[in-house]
């Protein structure tokens, strides 16, 4: 899941170099802390939080059929 957010991330942003996930594994579920550029960060936020919201959904899925549970936190 860490390498499908970064995947994504570098997609979206004008700096990919700039992109880290972090992956925080907990007793019930994994958290991906998203960090990118300051100037990056409202592209993946999006309009509304649109995008981010695209990307956790995704996220989701991926982790349901895994039977996991994981989030992503867009962090500064």
């Amino acid at each position: 899941m860490k390498e499908l957010v970064l995947l994504i991330a570098k997609a979206l942003v004008d700096n990919p170099d700039h992109v880290e996930v972090k992956e925080i594994g907990g007793e019930k579920a994994t958290v991906l802390e998203l960090k990118v550029a300051d100037g990056d960060r409202g592209k993946v936020i999006g309009k509304e939080g649109r995008i981010i919201k695209a990307i956790r959904i995704i996220v989701n899925s991926v982790s349901a059929k895994l039977d996991k549970r994981a989030t992503v936190e867009v962090v500064e």
